[in-house]
């Protein structure tokens, strides 16, 4: 973890608090604020603590303040290129900025964005994207290694730090997950400063999830990221959803169920996959952290999955109910999911 934190809409980042699930809105036009809103609705219910919203030209600019609004979790406002959407998205009322300054490279700039931002209380994050780095850090390194992005990160915080801003996040983006754990693991040693955590382009839902785990999981369990992203091609909630699946896993935060499922095997004598989703359909709103195992023989089943909170196990058209390991029911294969969710809602009632 970061040693320094910063306040994000209240929300606080680093020095001991919980590392933060982040997302980006996926609408095609910051400009449609319902759209907007009824997106952040949704990942707000998957779980998501803070949301960055693409803001490219004036009208995107219009919009923020009203999402802003009606936001039920802080806006990070995301601006590439111009300083002036970015001086305007701090005034419009966003928590955080984000900005790259391999795309704005203006002193000046950079330095009346700082002083706004400082005058507002939030703070920025700097982007450094492996894609996009300075020109003259390209001309030393010819290539985006590892050592020309922590160069290029390392220009940037002393310069905001000559400015006397130092509320700052620093991200050091790559779709390479050696280069990323390497960056990482160099920016924890060289700054203070909260991290966040993220695999750019890291692509569809399972090789996506895949290649951003086998980045971030070593980091964070050495202590390593304080905000996290998982990108993915898809909906947002499903970025949101891979993200607490993965703190989970790795038993750093809590939250909604945790699903077991046996992957099948000759004893098998139900459709395993189809009862695995129905289950985590069911249990989808349940935001307690709950342990629910789904398996396939009613010989091994229960005791293979003594451990989680309840499961089912089914065969030969029927199937066992089971809390804590011990058997509590016995029924029919068609009645076993709604009578499994019936038994968790009625232990655990909202």
């Amino acid at each position: 973890m970061s040693r320094r934190w910063v306040s994000v809409g209240g929300v606080r980042i680093g020095a001991g608090a919980p590392v933060r699930v982040q997302t980006m809105t996926k609408s095609r036009n910051t400009r449609n604020t319902p759209s907007i809103i009824k997106e952040i609705r949704k990942i707000y219910r998957a779980g998501a603590e803070l949301v960055r919203v693409a803001v490219p030209d004036d009208e995107a600019l219009h919009a923020l303040p009203e999402i802003v609004e009606r936001s039920p979790i802080p806006v990070i406002a995301d601006v590439h290129f111009s300083p002036k959407l970015a001086l305007g998205a701090i005034e419009a009322g966003a928590a955080k900025l984000r900005i790259n300054p391999g795309n704005i490279r203006s002193k000046r700039d950079l330095k009346k964005i700082a002083m706004t931002a400082k005058d507002r209380g939030i703070p920025i994050r700097i982007g450094v994207n492996s894609g996009s780095l300075p020109p003259a850090v390209i001309k030393r390194f010819k290539h985006p290694t590892a050592e020309a992005m922590i160069a290029a990160l390392s220009d940037s915080v002393k310069l905001f730090e000559d400015f006397g801003f130092a509320d700052l996040v620093l991200a050091a983006k790559s779709s390479d997950v050696r280069i990323t754990i390497e960056v990482y693991r160099e920016m924890h040693e060289l700054f203070g400063y909260p991290l966040h955590l993220g695999v750019t382009e890291a692509g569809l839902p399972f090789e996506g999830a895949i290649r951003s785990t086998a980045a971030m999981a070593p980091l964070l369990l050495e202590g390593i990221g304080d905000t996290i992203r998982i990108s993915l091609t898809g909906p947002a909630e499903r970025e949101v959803q891979a993200c607490w699946e993965l703190l989970r896993s790795l038993g750093l935060r809590e939250r909604g169920v945790k699903l077991i499922a046996c992957p099948g095997c000759g004893r098998t004598e139900i459709d395993i996959q189809k009862l695995a989703q129905r289950v985590k359909r069911k249990l989808a709103r349940i935001n307690r952290p709950l342990s629910v195992a789904v398996m396939g023989c009613v010989v091994n089943g229960p005791g293979e999955a003594k451990e989680a909170d309840y499961g089912i196990a089914g065969g030969e058209g029927k199937g066992v109910i089971f809390r804590k390991g011990e058997v509590v029911a016995t029924v029919s294969e068609n009645k076993l999911v709604d009578t499994l969710v019936f038994l968790i809602k009625k232990d655990h009632p909202e």
